[in-house]
């Protein structure tokens, strides 16, 4: 079956630059919601759309009993505004598919196509997975609420771009035992001070300067405090406060996030980072609030789940392009990472990375791109698991 992907190539394509036209935000994705309806209408492919977000959970019902595989697709957007001179481009002021999505819904239909023409043969169910809001990490949540997981038996889901590595070539599969991706987690941290004239600094507590003695100081938990051989970032990506060059504030807030391969870690670094603050700003008579917006677990494949798509993408792509080690997981998240608590599976990447065509440019960034050459292979990963998970 997986080889009939190849002719839905120009199809792929097509849906991928309609789709890229449309981004959407977070759980709301009204006009993604009825694209993917829309096609799954047109297939004949059953579904019900969740009471909760724009999500979408498809089954499409072998006609022999047998086991149920999912596979999953996530559709939101990013608030970046798109600097790419194509004819697709992005026509949602300040939004941008930056990090592949738009490519993971069409991949993840035409694969549904090929599997619906061929239900009869199949020994089992296939159960699609339209999610929301994976980068706010709140998506693959409300499908497991909305009973996206039961019955399941096993779980699959995949990345395109240049997420682990750019200078792996297009066409390229990643896939690893064990964890293959980090947490990822954001915290708040609200530094509350006393406002003042800029004359005089006196009469005031300055939440300016407790603040950039937060980030100096949380920059040693990763330099004194974590072992050289364990993976962990702490990063701050947002610094604001004051409105006027003669005026000290009365607060400020930071933004960032942490990223470890291990909860105890990740537990760890949670804990610092509100010790840390809260100490530091009083130092300098000040107050510290942190606030924890827990994202997701480490993204852990089950160990036969990724050896069966290891021969699955040798079959697809060829043995010589399927990369089954790398030197350590990617830092990145994905919410993935709460369907592999609820069935075992595997979470993979296709690589569209390449220099010639510009495509090999960092996610998130507004001149992200990818090869579309290789979308046909993505549908036909999807395909050929359920082949051989189904057998």
């Amino acid at each position: 079956m997986w080889k009939e992907c190849e002719g839905l190539q120009e199809e792929l394509v097509k849906m991928r630059r309609e789709l890229h036209q449309i981004p959407e935000f977070g759980l709301d994705l009204p006009e993604t919601q009825k694209y993917v309806t829309d096609k799954l209408d047109e297939l004949g492919i059953p579904y019900k759309c969740s009471g909760t977000d724009s999500s979408i959970i498809a089954e499409i019902k072998g006609g022999q009993p047998g086991k149920t595989v999912a596979l999953r697709a996530d559709m939101d957007a990013l608030k970046i505004t798109e600097a790419n001179d194509v004819d697709y481009k992005s026509k949602h002021e300040g939004l941008m598919h930056a990090c592949g999505h738009d490519n993971h819904i069409a991949m993840l239909l035409g694969a549904a196509k090929v599997l619906n023409a061929h239900k009869a043969e199949i020994k089992g169910n296939v159960r699609l997975l339209f999610q929301t809001a994976e980068e706010l990490s709140k998506g693959a949540e409300i499908m497991i609420k909305d009973g996206a997981m039961d019955g399941v038996d096993a779980v699959f889901g995949q990345h395109i771009g240049s997420i682990i590595n750019k200078d792996i070539p297009a066409g390229k599969v990643i896939i690893t035992p064990g964890c293959c991706m980090a947490s990822f987690d954001r915290f708040v941290i609200h530094v509350k001070g006393t406002g003042c004239h800029g004359s005089t600094p006196e009469k005031g507590t300055d939440p300016i300067t407790m603040a950039s003695h937060i980030v100096i100081n949380l920059q040693e938990i990763i330099a004194r405090e974590v072992s050289a051989v364990k993976a962990a970032v702490v990063t701050i990506g947002y610094f604001h406060g004051g409105v006027a060059y003669n005026a000290i504030p009365s607060e400020v807030e930071i933004e960032g996030t942490i990223r470890a391969l291990e909860e105890p870690m990740r537990q760890y670094l949670a804990k610092r980072i509100e010790e840390i603050a809260k100490s530091t700003a009083a130092t300098f008579r000040g107050t510290a609030e942190v606030e924890m917006d827990w994202g997701a677990p480490p993204v852990i494949n089950n160990d036969e789940m990724a050896a069966l798509v290891t021969e699955a993408a040798k079959e697809v792509v060829g043995e010589e392009d399927v990369v089954s080690k790398v030197p350590a997981p990617n830092m990145a998240g994905e919410d993935f990472a709460y369907y592999l608590q609820k069935a075992p599976g595997a979470f993979f990447f296709l690589s569209s990375s390449n220099p010639v065509k510009h495509t090999d440019v960092p996610h998130h960034n507004p001149h992200f791109n990818v090869d579309e050459d290789v979308l046909y292979k993505g549908s036909a990963m999807f395909v050929k698991i359920v082949e051989a998970y189904l057998k």
